[in-house]
């Protein structure tokens, strides 16, 4: 007889570039979320949410990495044939809404949201495909009073979370400027037959800050090969126009003024960069009157953002703490979020301009930022009181201890596992229960319950000797008749905390 083959399993793994979040960091995040949608409230920005699907020609093509499959973007086909894809960010969406309401919204338009964006690139250490943003926007006003405002509402939820001043900097320059440089190098921003170029040097300056300037020279002439081998094509330039645009970049300054100063001779001969000067330079006066100076808002040439659709101010958020890189050696934390000015992509829906501006912040690198400084307990809860099962017979008594204790607040569990004390004991252990309840035969009879606390019984097992002296400390665990289980708990609780 022909055995029967074995039906194969699936494996437990995940895709590429995706991950797990334990409830820690979870928690974090929310607390992180909630915090910074606070600050956001007090600037006046009012919450949104919209889907995780857009239609693809919605979204439009800005990725950096838009020579990988989708344009960088995870796509499927709708049954009526359209094409949808997953939101790269949360701005594009924005766009869309603005559009679709634009004669209902009151203008301008402030709104904060968070959620999951998915990027279609390559992943690597640190680099998921799918992560979490918070987005702060302002739509319908061409006032960098707006840019500047993000800047201030960046600055103020880093301080809020627990970065504290001269942990981070926030660096702010123009998209018009670096324009003008590369009007001068011979690449005209308005040709869309230079656009992949112009993309190409945005992206290959945009990791300035990751592969240092050497490896930014390659790709901006001939290319360059990483560490696994892989190659990027560069945007094949002279080595008189790499010279004008390194130089640009590195043209930053101590102090905002100065910065303003040093860049003036570069662009100031070219229309749009006379214009980025003065938009940085009423962004300097507006932010020195709210009190943000050059230890927290600093002016950068080397800030582009690699994202096509900005076309004004851009801003990038940096932490500045040493921080061990992924090849063991120390570097400054770097990026964890950024944002700028784009015009434009209303303007797709609409056809007429309509002026926007706004600021993302990465969730899971913000957490891992807190992480470092030891800053991330935000998301730590104390375990469940475990209510133990001594006697399926009386289990809707035990199931009526722990909604006694819900109800009055407390978070706690009945054990819903089949296992004895011992086991059960042990699973309250693994849980961080502070105190379990107990009531076996003897207990009912008395008409009382025993808590017995786990935190105080751990740090006595280290001082008693004998089972003698444990059983007559009685410090561990009290007996209360069950009508005081709430209040009783709640001493444990408050004695574990002093």
């Amino acid at each position: 007889m022909a055995k029967k083959a074995k039906s194969a399993r699936p494996k437990a793994r995940l895709p590429k570039g995706l991950r797990d979040v334990g409830a820690d960091e979870f928690r974090a995040v929310e607390g992180m979320v909630g915090a910074i949608g606070r600050v956001s409230e007090k600037y006046g920005f009012e919450p949104l949410e919209t889907p995780a699907f857009e239609y693809s020609d919605a979204l439009g093509k800005f990725l950096p990495d838009a020579d990988r499959p989708n344009a960088g973007v995870f796509s499927l086909e709708d049954d009526d044939g359209q094409w949808m894809s997953l939101r790269y960010d949360l701005t594009a969406p924005l766009a869309r809404y603005v559009a679709a309401n634009y004669d209902a919204l009151t203008k301008p338009f402030r709104r904060y949201q968070t959620g999951v964006v998915w990027r279609n690139e390559k992943p690597g250490p640190g680099r998921y495909r799918e992560f979490r943003q918070f987005d702060a926007d302002t739509v319908g006003t061409a006032s960098v009073a707006a840019d500047a405002e993000l800047c201030m509402l960046a600055s103020e939820a880093l301080e809020t979370i627990g970065i504290d001043t001269g942990n981070y900097i926030i660096r702010v320059n123009n998209r018009k400027l670096l324009d003008a440089v590369l009007q001068q190098a011979g690449i005209d921003p308005q040709d869309e037959a230079e656009q992949i170029k112009r993309l190409t040097v945005l992206r290959a300056i945009d990791k300035l800050e990751r592969l240092g300037p050497q490896a930014v020279e390659l790709l901006l002439g001939p290319g360059r090969k990483d560490a696994s081998g892989d190659v990027t094509k560069g945007a094949g330039l002279e080595a008189k126009q790499i010279d004008l645009i390194m130089g640009f970049v590195g043209a930053g300054s101590d102090g905002r003024t100065k910065t303003l100063a040093a860049l003036a001779p570069l662009v100031e001969q070219n229309e749009a960069g006379r214009e980025g000067l003065q938009e940085l330079a009423q962004m300097d006066e507006l932010l020195s009157a709210a009190g943000f100076d050059a230890t927290r808002v600093v002016i950068d040439p080397a800030i582009v953002r690699g994202l096509d659709y900005y076309t004004g101010p851009v801003f990038e958020a940096e932490l500045t703490f040493e921080s061990v890189g992924e090849d063991g050696a120390d570097r400054q934390f770097g990026s964890v979020g950024g944002g700028g000015r784009y015009d434009g992509l209303v303007e797709r829906f609409k056809g007429v301009k309509v002026p926007a501006t706004g600021y993302s912040f990465g969730l899971s690198r913000l957490y891992a930022a807190l992480s470092e400084l030891g800053r991330a307990d935000v998301g730590s809860l104390v375990g469940p009181v475990i209510v133990l099962v001594m006697d399926r017979d009386h289990i809707g008594t035990y199931q009526r201890f722990a909604m006694d204790l819900r109800q009055a607040g407390l978070r706690s569990e009945m054990y819903l596992g089949e296992s004895g004390m011992r086991a059960q004991m042990k699973y309250a252990d693994k849980r961080g229960a502070p105190c379990v309840v107990i009531q076996g035969e003897e207990e009912r009879s008395r008409g009382e319950v025993t808590i017995k606390d786990l935190v105080e019984g751990t740090r006595l097992s280290g001082e008693i000797e004998d089972n003698t002296e444990w059983r007559e400390g009685g410090r561990a665990q009290i007996a209360v008749p069950e009508a005081k289980l709430v209040e009783a708990v709640r001493e444990v609780l408050a004695r574990q905390q002093t």
